[in-house]
């Protein structure tokens, strides 16, 4: 059965293709949809989940993910150390899902169920468990599943009476799925019946209710009612009729209804919410010829408020909010034989509902709120245009149906709480079996590989034939990289590649290495010092690792923060958090951001951080840091070494900033300076040491960077543990070692490493059994740490050392170098 249902999946994919092609002309999105679908990720997209040991929930669409919001947040306060990654199916519910999950960690496109392909997807998470919601089971996924021996466990499972009678004809395929799921922890009672039918075992089905009770994105405040109605021309209306969710054939039974409450109500407005947007204009085109004007919620945006008789809402994970304005409500879906959609958004806004006879899909639903008389179910045009009518008419009729839809929701709250705490007991018996001990030691000995292939990177020289040969290796790809770079650099000075300008100065800062430098804190001192001459300065950050994905982020716009450490990325947030006044913002492309900047911050001064290598924009100066400790890394190109391209471009600096030399060994600053003349005999050489300023309690600097903290004096003598996730770690633990503290210990993560809360535990109680008086940690590693390490209890306090960049030998000559680049272009800056 297996093999026959690989034959028709693929004959499937092959058939569809020309709809494929159509689709990704006509749908925003969709072409990355399918990128996703085939297994190719954005770069980045898994870091947080891949390999480690995320709870991976797959929600298909739109409707799956209002039930998948509440889980997600109930899942990350049970298991505040594991990873969440949320899969969709649908274009819209990628873009829901973006919307109204803030707690996950990752959220991409669902593979295609094709042989090879899912299992390929699966083995690259590697997930702690996976999570289907209602009922979304895949036989090659969960084929692979099976071997890996990873937990399945169905949430807010829901089977309707079609899926049934269709679950049946698989036979083997459907015992071979149901066989894999751990625990089905379904809607109702009706839900477990149906599944036990399909050949799920009694001792595994538990009835938890329907998370979509729990759902709150949807929570609307006065103000914010006031400003919807507000922005769709809403604010004259005496009543207003919403239809969500309505497909081809139902718009006219709307719209006859909505012809019959304006004989009796002629202020009365409607808006229409159409299932697909595909169809905005044959929906207007219904509206016209009924002889109503039409807008849309897209034109409102664009071109402001306008005062039609009708609105259409054309966007995607808007409903939610907008049922909260209607007076009345009818759900679609449910006067054609489509089996209804879910009562429950109006519902949460205590809404008079009415559904047509077919709502077979949500036959629990509609059953208990028919029950209790909180909605009106209607068999046809007629009976619709009568009940629209007659609740309008009469006001006491449509409160008790308001006030009754709201007890009903109150009352079955809690689905998301007990799916967590299954859970909870589901891993626990999952993973006290041998073979998931087993895993944890696979998934140990691919760290340790990871780390023993980032040192070996790192070394100039290596012994071993093993080494040697994997050395000689990454030596081919380094000398085929090295060619690359220079053809780019080479078509960028020759003019085959374009090069974009900014209506501003721009200064890039960065290094020819990969990683510890010192780019940070240096570019927070150089934004601080042009600050203060008076120009209005701006950094643009690539937002490296950040969760956001856009053309313009604003982490900051120098007033308060707009993003946290995991949308912003790392860097992007400390720049930010210490920058009053200096805007920062995140994008790919820095002229986009850079444009944005112009137009809406008056950015005079751009810094592109980390921005030696983004040759696609005109610079007016380029500034290179040089680290005085780890000088050039090894000397290799990647990936054989940590060179980004050639020593010899050092030719394109007009500023050589040496990093760190206090901490240089004996003939470094003589040796860095002679090998920026041998390549750039007219560089400004500029020197600098980064200066601890005070230790501050991890509590503390969650609250407030700028707090007083410990003097550094005062942790003299004191024994720590010094753990860190940066690009040099050996300068950090030199730094310590200066200040007079005794380190007993050091822990080193890859650079930009998210630190779980499992692994913060390990750490903490390493410390404690060593005896160490405290935890040292980078700013850098600060933002990485989960909050819940503050409220752990540790008998080892956690501080995190702050740093400032000071210019030493050469700092007069830069500044006046600077102030003479920035006058010659700006003129002298507004006092």
């Amino acid at each position: 059965m297996q093999f026959l249902y690989n034959i028709a999946a693929i004959l499937v994919v092959i058939l569809i293709i020309p709809v494929f092609m159509i689709r990704s002309v006509r749908e925003k999105g969709f072409v990355e949809r399918i990128r996703q679908s085939l297994g190719i990720f954005p770069e980045h997209a898994l870091d947080k989940v891949a390999k480690k040991h995320c709870i991976w929930v797959h929600a298909a669409s739109v409707g799956e993910i209002v039930a998948t919001s509440p889980l997600i947040k109930e899942f990350h306060k049970e298991f505040p150390q594991t990873p969440i990654l949320v899969s969709v199916v649908t274009t819209s519910g990628y873009e829901m899902a973006n919307r109204i999950i803030k707690d996950a960690d990752a959220i991409i496109y669902f593979p295609l169920d094709l042989p090879f392909l899912a299992g390929r997807v699966l083995r690259r998470i590697h997930p702690r468990v996976f999570l289907p919601v209602e009922t979304e089971l895949w036989p090659n996924f969960l084929k692979t599943a099976r071997q890996m021996h990873i937990p399945v466990m169905m949430v807010n499972g829901r089977i309707s009476d079609r899926s049934v009678k269709q679950y049946k004809y698989l036979n083997s395929l459907l015992t071979d799925m149901i066989g894999t799921v751990t625990k089905f922890a379904m809607q109702s009672d009706i839900d477990a019946d149906y599944i036990m039918r399909l050949g799920a075992p009694p001792e595994l089905v538990t009835v938890t209710g329907n998370t979509k009770f729990d759902q709150t994105y949807t929570d609307v405040s006065p103000e914010e009612k006031t400003a919807i109605i507000h922005e769709m021309g809403l604010e004259n209306a005496e009543g207003i009729l919403l239809a969500g969710s309505t497909h081809r054939g139902e718009e006219d039974f709307v719209l006859k209804a909505f012809k019959a409450l304006r004989e009796k109500h002629d202020k009365a407005k409607l808006v229409i919410a159409p299932r697909e947007l595909l169809r905005t204009q044959e929906v207007i085109h219904l509206c016209k010829r009924a002889g109503f004007t039409v807008t849309t919620r897209t034109k409102q945006q664009e071109k402001g408020p306008q005062d039609a008789d009708i609105v259409i809402l054309d966007t995607i994970g808007e409903l939610g909010k907008v049922y909260s304005v209607g007076d009345v409500v009818y759900v679609g879906g449910s006067l054609i034989t489509h089996g209804g959609h879910n009562i429950l958004e109006p519902a949460a806004h205590g809404k008079a509902i009415i559904v047509g006879h077919y709502m077979f899909n949500f036959k629990d639903t509609h059953a208990l709120f028919k029950k209790r008389e909180a909605c009106i179910t209607v068999n046809n045009a007629q009976e619709l245009a009568n009940e629209v009518v007659n609740l309008f008419d009469d006001e006491a009729y449509r409160q008790r149906l308001e006030k009754e839809t709201l007890a009903i929701v109150g009352e079955n709250k809690g689905a998301s709480r007990k799916s967590a705490i299954i859970l909870r007991e589901t891993l626990e018996e999952y993973e006290s079996r041998p073979e998931n001990r087993q895993r944890a030691r696979s998934t140990q000995k691919i760290n340790n590989f990871q780390t023993y292939f980032i040192d070996l990177v790192h070394n100039k020289e290596v012994d071993g034939i093993a080494e040697n040969t994997l050395t000689a290796i990454l030596y081919v790809f380094s000398k085929i990289y090295a060619l690359l770079v220079d053809i780019k650099l080479w078509g960028y000075r020759q003019g085959i590649f374009s090069r974009k300008k900014l209506d501003c100065f721009v200064i890039s800062l960065g290094n020819v290495t990969v990683g510890g430098t010192g780019k940070t804190p240096t570019a927070q001192r150089l934004a601080s010092d042009i600050r203060d001459m008076g120009y209005k300065v701006v950094i643009l950050n690539r937002g490296y690792r950040a969760k956001w994905h856009g053309k313009v982020g604003i982490v900051s716009d120098g007033q308060r923060l707009h993003m946290t450490a995991a949308d912003a990325g790392d860097e992007a947030f400390m720049l930010a958090k210490h920058l009053p006044k200096v805007p920062v913002l995140i994008g790919a492309d820095r002229s986009v951001t850079g444009q944005y900047a112009i137009e809406n911050f008056g950015a005079e001064v751009a810094i592109l951080d980390d921005g030696f290598q983004h040759w696609q924009l005109e610079r007016d100066m380029d500034i290179l840091l040089v680290d005085a400790v780890n000088v050039f890394g090894n000397g290799y190109m990647l990936p054989r070494g940590t060179l980004r391209e050639p020593i010899s471009h050092i030719s394109r600096a007009d500023v050589c900033l040496l990093t760190k030399v206090d901490q240089a060994a004996e003939g470094s600053r003589e040796y860095i300076r002679d090998t920026v003349h041998r390549y750039n005999d007219g560089a400004q050489i500029v020197e600098s040491i980064h200066e601890p300023r005070r230790f501050i309690p991890l509590a503390d600097w969650y609250v407030d960077i700028a707090g007083e903290g410990v003097d550094v004096n005062q942790m003299r003598g004191r024994k720590i543990m010094a753990v860190s996730a940066i690009g040099n770690p050996a300068s950090f633990e030199q730094t310590l070692s200066d200040l007079g503290v005794i380190i007993i210990e050091s822990l080193r993560y890859p650079d930009h490493h998210d630190y779980s809360m499992l692994e913060m535990s390990d750490i903490l109680r390493q410390a404690e059994n060593m005896g160490a008086e405290a935890i040292v940690i980078t700013e850098k590693d600060a933002v990485k740490i989960p909050m819940e390490v503050v409220h752990a209890g540790s008998t080892v306090p956690v501080y995190v050392i702050c740093v400032e960049v000071n210019f030493q030998a050469g700092k007069d000559e830069f500044k006046a170098l600077l102030a003479e680049r920035l006058a010659e272009k700006l003129g002298q800056p507004q006092k």
